[in-house]
């Protein structure tokens, strides 16, 4: 049988301000996005779009800070790799040029990031 893949990807979830929402997006599709998907394998970039979420099953819970307004989905060849290049990464002097121009630090009202395999 062949060996599983160390391959995951990572999902970024975050919940912005609603006051901040727009100038975060204006910022991430502008600056951050398109530097982030040249120097990670970015899958794909989403912001909420007004559509009413959807919450079901049998113990639904919805955050006192809402459902979350981003999406992020990166691939990583394993969880090593995802660690050294998160650092690297995010510790270059570009990225910390793009982050100095972020709207609002502090508008992040929650952050959810999980690791998935394949199935």
């Amino acid at each position: 049988m062949p060996e599983a893949s160390e391959a995951i990807v990572e999902i970024r979830d975050y919940t912005i301000e609603a006051e901040w929402f727009e100038a975060y997006r204006q910022w991430a599709s502008e600056l951050a996005g398109p530097w982030l998907r040249a120097n990670l394998d970015v899958i794909d970039f989403w912001v909420d779009d007004g559509h009413e979420p959807e919450v079901a099953g049998s113990a639904p819970v919805v955050s006192p800070n809402g459902q979350p307004n981003v999406c992020w989905i990166i691939r990583w060849p394993s969880r090593a790799a995802r660690e050294e290049g998160f650092r690297v990464t995010l510790g270059s002097q570009e990225w910390q040029d793009i982050w100095a121009k972020h709207p609002n630090t502090n508008a992040y009202l929650h952050l959810n990031v999980r690791f998935m395999r394949a199935a």
